[in-house]
């Protein structure tokens, strides 16, 4: 099943983002087989956040991928919104 996370990051945590962007880096690396899209929500050119897809078996693959993110575990994001989602475009 397709998950989709749409994670805002606290207020003036782009310090924290900095900092972590390695690690996350390579741990989205290492779910390369099951990851769709990964990229920053950007404001202008200023990174807010981070919209994730993955291909898991259920939502409790997902939230643990989640909570695993290094970006997590430093406590970077404000909120993390997950969806179910299905590709229909394009075929």
């Amino acid at each position: 099943m397709q998950f989709m996370a749409y994670c805002l990051d606290k207020p003036g945590a782009i310090d924290v983002r900095m900092a972590n962007r390695p690690k996350h880096v390579e741990y989205l690396t290492s779910y390369n087989d099951k990851l769709l899209f990964a990229g920053p929500l950007l404001d202008g050119e200023a990174m807010i956040g981070s919209l994730l897809v993955l291909e898991v078996a259920d939502r409790a693959e997902m939230d643990k991928f989640l909570a695993n993110d290094p970006y997590a575990k430093a406590g970077l994001f404000q909120s993390v919104s997950v969806h179910g989602v299905k590709k229909a475009f394009p075929k």
